[in-house]
């Protein structure tokens, strides 16, 4: 087996154990789209891991970065996802300014970063979700900006379900997604709600909006998928679906996704790949939908913008400096707090 080859089959497991969902809609993809799909999303769950899994959380997005800077210099560590991302990069031409969005939100993550509104939450999504919306676009050859913009809606979409699948997880784990104004409006303080996180009428008509949300940005982002190549479609119309069954499945439990997590069955991800098949042979008949020319959401108009960028590789982007300097204050907080209480009990 090829070095390359090699590479690839490490991605491939790694996806397997990281993400169910994505494993399943990939295999739906034309081999040109799925070898590099794969290095991209196993890429992108060691940048996930490498800064969840770390206690200085600054220090791991920044050597994610210097690990980025040499991918972009054809100069890869000497891991498998590295050197897959790597060949990726130099086939596909891809933006830098795309995967440093995704090393920005996990900085964002990483200091614990709450959201005012639904449009800050709309930012964040943007960086985590449709920047591999975006990436997942160019493996396919497709930086049409109508098209981009309706994969922003997926990515977009995709990141409000698994928000609104979480809020029990996230909460034991002390963080909170829902907009702050959400939670002003019902009379909750978010530090309350997380010492004792509960199902109420309130958390769940919040986690119906989210659902809802989801929901208005999947119907958009369908219009886009007629704008893909053919031999993808069914892929993408796969995750589209796979993922707004998760949605369903909150809905389902009356939106308490705090006594329980939602989740889906083999056999419904089987119906959901039926339907994407037969929803793609339909895009080959049917025309265009104008829902295809709709604006672009203001929060994802730098990916658009940057997916067609005629210098491709630029230097990597400021914002993220500016999210490990608030890494590195956050840190810094917590350790003068647990001086501090330290100081007190002695």
């Amino acid at each position: 087996m090829s070095t390359q080859q090699a590479d690839l089959e490490a991605c491939r497991e790694a996806i397997h154990h990281g993400s169910l969902s994505f494993h399943a809609a990939s295999k739906l993809l034309p081999a040109s789209v799925r070898d590099p799909s794969l290095a991209l999303y196993a890429f992108c769950r060691l940048a996930d891991d490498a800064v969840d899994l770390q206690v200085e959380k600054a220090a791991a997005v920044m050597k994610l970065q210097e690990r980025l800077d040499r991918i972009y210099l054809g100069k890869p560590d000497d891991a498998p996802a590295d050197r897959a991302f790597a060949r990726v990069v130099e086939d596909f031409e891809m933006p830098r300014a795309l995967p440093d969005a995704l090393l920005e939100g996990l900085a964002w993550d990483a200091c614990g970063r709450r959201y005012e509104t639904l449009a800050e939450l709309f930012d964040y999504s943007a960086r985590v979700a449709s920047a591999v919306g975006v990436m997942m676009c160019v493996l396919m050859r497709t930086r049409d900006p109508d098209a981009l913009a309706r994969a922003c809606d997926l990515g977009v979409a995709m990141q409000l379900t698994n928000i609104a699948r979480d809020i029990g997880e996230d909460a034991l784990e002390g963080r909170i997604y829902l907009p702050l104004e959400w939670l002003d409006e019902a009379g909750l303080e978010p530090d309350r709600f997380l010492a004792d996180p509960k199902p109420t009428k309130a958390i769940r008509q919040m986690t119906r909006r989210l659902v809802m949300q989801a929901n208005r940005l999947y119907m958009r982002s369908e219009a886009g998928v007629a704008a893909l190549p053919l031999a993808s479609r069914t892929g993408i119309y796969a995750a589209r679906f796979i993922y707004a069954g998760i949605g369903a499945q909150v809905q389902k439990a009356g939106y308490d996704s705090i006594s329980s997590r939602a989740h889906t069955s083999k056999l419904q991800k089987l119906g959901w790949v039926a339907v994407s098949a037969m929803k793609a042979v339909a895009t080959v008949l049917m025309p265009k939908s104008a829902v295809l020319y709709a604006s672009c959401l203001p929060e994802t108009q730098f990916l658009v913008d940057a997916a067609g960028r005629a210098n491709p590789k630029s230097s990597r982007s400021d914002t993220v400096f500016e999210a490990l300097a608030q890494v590195a204050l956050h840190e810094r907080a917590q350790r003068e707090a647990l001086m501090a209480a330290q100081g007190r009990s002695n």
